[in-house]
């Protein structure tokens, strides 16, 4: 998900190497995707949901058969929640993190690696606490691993660190966080699958991490760096994202950048490979923002038209049938303000407060009531008081104007922080 100087960061992430043989811990994350997106690939329909959530021993709620504000979007507010409202939320493959206006962070869902940061393993139901601090600005959640920025422009990253992903330069994962260097500089974080993207105020752009498809964007040597490695030499740099194994990046003339993995057209730039450095999309200076998915990005433009490009098996580009290769409009609406992309699912806001979603759909973490995918965008009920602050995996989360947490989609591992796991297929508010 897109990160930017002095914004909020958000997650995503993504499956697929080819360089060289993974460690026993990279084949283990690799496996982890692959059962996830064929559990994803066989819930087509309802039923089929029914049957892969059985298999799982978890249960559903379907909610309202149409697109709407249901029962559970009406559910009661988590009193400690409520007494701090969220200012930022991150979604993980199976966990969520967020910060609370008070400047605290929490984490809830799977531990596995330690990636809820509270010095243990355990799974958890309920948002727990990481540490004590109380000056966290900004959060990103990867498969794996997060990373987050403090007040005072300090870097911390806990959770796997089999590639290196965490920047502390060593491949040990950590329960709780550590710090990414000395530097107190750092705007905004992006964490992937198995690397992490930075910018610094001085517009700088770093990463580290695994590099076997040539995502941190220097080159296709080392193969992976367990320290921040600076990508060029370019001051410029406003925002960055990062997916599976390709990662994008505006500048702040307006110009849009993407390297890494591209067999399936994420990069955006007209080819089916790999591209080691920055590669420009299009000509067009007038990027606002970028988010990557799995294997697809989506970005906005300034005149507020949502484009989307790469991987479509799910409809999650938005529009066009196979592989897009290139940026493709998503409809005609030019009232669009954010996009999040994720496993294979995209949702965005427009200027009314209104949130859309589309492309897979087999957990309901399109929030529409449905398990049906879609490759257009479906309303999520009829709220109008969606704010920038949104989160997009197999679960989706949103912070709306009164600083309620609400998720829904996928909950095996807790990841909806509701006590439960049970999945939901429209918004609830998240409830201790």
């Amino acid at each position: 998900m897109e990160t930017r100087r002095g914004d909020a960061a958000s997650t995503v992430q993504k499956t697929t190497f080819v360089w060289g043989e993974q460690n026993m811990n990279e084949q283990q994350n690799s496996r982890l995707w692959a059962r996830w997106r064929r559990a994803a690939r066989s819930a087509v329909t309802a039923t089929a949901v029914s049957l892969g959530v059985a298999a799982l021993a978890v249960g559903f709620s379907a909610g309202a058969a149409v697109a709407g504000v249901g029962v559970a979007e009406r559910g009661t507010s988590n009193a400690a929640f409520a007494a701090a409202p969220v200012a930022q939320v991150a979604a993980g493959d199976l966990h969520t993190c967020a910060i609370r206006t008070d400047g605290t962070l929490w984490c809830w869902g799977d531990n596995y690696g330690g990636k809820l940061g509270d010095g243990t393993t355990t799974n958890r139901t309920s948002p727990v606490q990481v540490g004590t601090g109380t000056t966290w600005s900004r959060v990103d959640a990867g498969t794996s691993h997060n990373c987050a920025i403090r007040a005072d422009g300090t870097l911390w990253c806990w959770g796997g660190n089999y590639s290196g992903q965490l920047g502390d330069g060593t491949t040990t994962s950590r329960s709780t966080p550590v710090q990414v260097g000395t530097a107190t500089t750092w705007a905004g974080v992006s964490a992937g699958a198995n690397h992490t993207c930075a910018v610094q105020t001085a517009g700088t752009l770093w990463c580290w991490g695994l590099n076997r498809n040539a995502q941190l964007g220097v080159g296709t040597s080392p193969s992976r760096a367990t320290s921040p490695v600076q990508v060029g030499t370019a001051t410029t740099w406003a925002s960055v994202t990062t997916g599976y194994a390709h990662s994008c990046a505006v500048q702040t003339n307006g110009t849009l950048w993407c390297w890494g993995d591209s067999t399936d057209g994420q990069l955006g730039v007209g080819i089916l490979g790999y591209r080691a450095t920055p590669a420009q999309v299009g000509t067009a200076t007038t990027w606002a923002g970028v988010t990557a998915g799995h294997a697809h990005t989506c970005a906005v433009r300034t005149d507020g038209t949502l484009w989307c490009w790469g991987e479509n098996g799910y409809g999650q580009v938005g529009g066009g049938t196979g592989v897009q290769t290139s940026p493709i409009q998503v409809g005609t609406a030019t009232t669009w303000t954010r996009v999040e992309a994720s496993v294979d699912s995209s949702c965005a806001l427009r200027t009314d407060g209104g949130l859309w979603c589309w492309g897979n759909n087999g957990f309901g973490q399109l929030g529409d009531g449905t398990t049906t995918h879609r490759s257009a965008p479906v309303r999520v009920g009829t709220a109008t008081t969606w704010t920038q602050n949104l989160a997009v995996s197999y679960h989706s989360c949103g912070v709306r104007t009164d600083g309620g947490l609400w998720c829904w989609g996928n909950n095996m591992s807790g990841q909806l922080g509701d006590g439960t796991t049970t999945h939901r297929s429209t918004p609830a508010q998240l409830v201790l």
